[in-house]
């Protein structure tokens, strides 16, 4: 099939590479889950739900490094190098407080955190044995915050310049890496010691520093520092000018604290679900693992959304970005209803390759099919809050996405997990509906224009 309009090539283009990237790099989170999923439930319910709490930081550092990414892509557009830069320097200080910060939380309040999904009761999950295999899952990967926020920084801000093939390149070096490591560390396979749990944590941070290693050799080498000038120099100093410090702060706290507040609200959501078994927390734990490895399709696009929105803004373009941002938004909700169907087909079939219950197998077919159902809805919002974003109207988009979790979802599902005795999967379903009326917000505040600046010209004002 030919596509015409050249916005959607474009956003392919800058996307199929992320999807790709991120494909592989879910694939293999997939592979590790079912690999840890057959030492029993407790394990597999531990790393996941470290997992989320570490997904919780990696939130933080995406939040962010968006507000100078936000500026990133428009300089790109304006065609100024030393903007570009500054964004990425800017973005290397906010990196370093968020890694000394989750390092503190994490390490003085690990335990707490993952007793907070094991109040509920269940006969098919040991509480205290899943804390230990937690506990020692998170310990470990503690050690891949590190890579992960260096492989940000170079990450994002290539995808900014329009280059989004060398991070996924290095993703899939990273990837094949983490396959081999996990099959040889957790099953002991090879000569190699049987770790368990702690060989997954440990292939996952080896794989970690592979990536952010490869992708910075690569964009060391005298050709990339030509063809990427803004690389020329920028570790020669951190300085930035004061009045853009303030600016790309100005616009990177709403973000950060959107994205923190947004993860959170969804561990929120998890803890209260669990709050009706342990089995919910393993029945979603499979649903997710599935799921996660589709949405990169629409994860990559609305990215793709906000670089060439961002674009377009910086080079004055008004008028072109409003018809586009709507375009893209469409393309990314009719993209998402194939995704619907392949959910649907896989519901049944992707449960079985987990040791546990038939009931939680049930569980994790309904919650997949449920999921499945809203994909259409997730993809048009995920599209519309980074065209929202691509303008700066951080306070907008804080507004729009994390409160309307923590004053709408999360109220209404802890009074529906209370307060009346519907099965979870009926107010898991209630919960997805909700998001709407984010869509109905979304498509209103872009009709209006209001997000529409250039951030880039400001600055050079």
């Amino acid at each position: 099939m030919q596509i015409r309009n050249p916005i959607f090539r474009r956003a392919l283009a800058l996307s199929v590479p992320m999807m790709i990237q991120n494909g592989i790099t879910n694939a293999v989170g997939l592979v590790d889950h079912v690999m840890v999923g057959s030492l029993g439930t407790e394990a597999m319910t531990a790393v996941s739900i470290v997992g989320q709490l570490i997904f919780v930081f990696n939130l933080a550092i995406f939040g962010g490094l968006s507000g100078p990414g936000i500026y990133g892509a428009q300089f790109y557009g304006q065609g100024n190098t030393e903007g570009i830069r500054n964004s990425f320097r800017m973005k290397v200080k906010i990196s370093f407080f968020c890694l000394i910060a989750g390092l503190a939380v994490f390490l003085t309040c690990g335990r707490g955190l993952i007793g907070l999904y094991l109040h509920g009761e269940s006969e098919e999950v040991d509480p205290a044995l899943t804390v230990t295999y937690g506990m020692q899952y998170l310990n470990i990967m503690l050690f891949g915050l590190l890579p992960f926020a260096v492989t940000q920084i170079y990450a994002g801000t290539l995808r900014e310049t329009g280059e989004s093939v060398k991070p996924m390149t290095a993703g899939i070096v990273s990837v094949a890496a983490d396959i081999v490591l996990n099959y040889l560390l957790i099953y002991g396979k090879f000569g190699c010691p049987r770790l368990g749990v702690r060989g997954a944590a440990v292939a996952t941070v080896i794989a970690r520093f592979l990536e952010a290693g490869v992708l910075i050799l690569w964009v060391s080498g005298k050709r990339s520092r030509s063809r990427y000038p803004f690389l020329s120099g920028v570790w020669r100093s951190l300085k930035i000018p004061a009045d853009l410090t303030r600016r790309m702060l100005k616009k990177s706290l709403p973000i950060f604290c959107n994205e923190f507040l947004w993860a959170g609200g969804l561990a929120a959501l998890t803890q209260c679900y669990s709050t009706r078994g342990l089995h919910i927390v393993s029945g979603m734990n499979i649903s997710n693992a599935l799921c996660n490895l589709l949405n990169v399709v629409f994860v990559a696009l609305g990215a793709a959304v906000g670089i060439l929105i961002g674009q377009e803004l910086g080079a004055g373009q008004y008028a072109q970005a409003k018809r586009d941002s709507f375009s893209l938004t469409w393309f990314t909700g009719l993209l998402c209803v194939g995704l619907t169907v392949i959910l649907a087909a896989l519901s049944g079939v992707f449960p079985l390759l987990y040791d546990t219950t038939d009931h939680v197998r049930h569980l994790a077919q309904m919650f997949i099919l449920v999921t499945a159902l809203f994909f259409p809805v997730q993809g048009i919002l995920n599209s519309l809050y980074f065209t929202l974003r691509s303008g700066g109207k951080t306070l907008v988009t804080f507004l729009f996405d994390s409160m309307f979790s923590w004053a709408v979802t999360l109220p209404l599902a802890l009074m529906l997990c209370f307060l009346t005795e519907l099965p979870v999967i009926a107010v898991y379903a209630i919960v997805q509906a909700v998001d709407i009326v984010k869509i109905i917000i979304g498509a209103v505040l872009i009709r209006k224009g209001i997000w529409i600046s250039n951030l880039a010209a400001e600055t050079a004002e």
